[in-house]
């Protein structure tokens, strides 16, 4: 049997280390919000001959007034480029510019800053019910557990892991947005609160299994229960993990330019999320009770 906690130090110290360095990412470099939230205009379009170069269409749109335009590739003929907020007078100008290249118009979509505002806004009540409803659940769910360690505590332990899954990939993505100008899209928001769902579902599992051995055996000591526990979860948790990253990167690789960061950020919270359920949550139970017995 694997001694989880005798090495919960680690696993504290591993866990400060990512979060005070996603915390600094953040504070230095914010997050490079994409135009479904800062509003904006999206325009995807297909090579009708030989395909030209990124910088050869940034070339030929260099006469607009377009800010800073995102070229992404879709498929293996066609693009989607992201740029500020422009009228349809502008967007016809610039359809029948790239036409002349070959390039036809498949798609035009544009966001006004007001709607991408109240995205936010309502992307954050979201997230913020979403903990919420996890901390009332938690609670709920091991009301009947009161000893040694209180149903309240395995809610709170469950939000920090959640804190540390989300946080991490935040500022991952933060410094990727400063380096390569990766974009905070819809779909990446999606990832990061399917990772919520993904993180609490193995942290309660985890849980669970405690609860379990709890039960049946109230004379071992909480510490061995939550190791034993955690043993026998290990291999269900890993199983799970590593079948859904197969799938994962699968998407990374051949699923194409528009959902290669939403497949990213699910595998960067997945990996924390597994990591969190093992060798955070628990173990932050167990430092709980030892510091309360002191």
């Amino acid at each position: 049997m694997f001694p989880f906690l005798k090495y919960s130090k680690i696993y504290f110290i591993l866990s400060g280390i990512l979060v005070i360095a996603s915390a600094v990412s953040l504070v230095i470099f914010g997050l490079n919000f994409g135009i479904d939230f800062t509003g904006g205009s999206i325009l995807e379009l297909e090579f009708w001959g030989e395909r030209i170069s990124n910088e050869e269409i940034k070339e030929v749109l260099s006469d607009f007034d377009l800010g800073q335009i995102q070229i992404q590739s879709s498929g293996e003929h066609g693009i989607i480029l992201r740029m500020k907020d422009i009228s349809e007078e502008t967007h016809q100008e610039v359809s029948k510019r790239l036409e002349e290249k070959g390039l036809g118009e498949l798609r035009f979509e544009a966001i006004g800053p007001v709607i991408g505002k109240e995205l936010k806004n309502k992307t954050k009540i979201v997230a913020l019910l979403s903990v919420l409803a996890v901390l009332l659940y938690i609670t709920f769910a091991f009301q009947k557990i009161s000893k040694p360690v209180a149903s309240w505590q395995y809610g709170i332990a469950s939000l920090i892991a959640l804190g540390h899954d989300i946080f991490i990939p935040l500022g991952i993505f933060s410094l990727l947005g400063t380096l390569y100008g990766v974009q905070i899209t819809i779909p990446v928001i999606t990832a990061l609160l399917t990772v919520l769902g993904y993180s609490i579902n193995n942290t309660v599992v985890v849980f669970d299994r405690i609860r379990e051995n709890l039960i049946k055996d109230r004379s071992s000591d909480f510490e061995h229960i939550v190791n034993k526990s955690l043993n026998a979860t290990l291999t269900r948790s890993l199983n799970t993990s590593l079948t859904t990253l197969f799938v994962l990167f699968a998407i990374l690789f051949f699923g194409g330019a528009t959902l290669k960061y939403f497949a990213l950020a699910l595998i960067i919270g997945l990996v924390c999320g597994t990591y969190s359920s093992l060798f955070l949550a628990s173990p932050i139970l167990v430092s709980w009770l030892k510091r309360k017995r002191r």
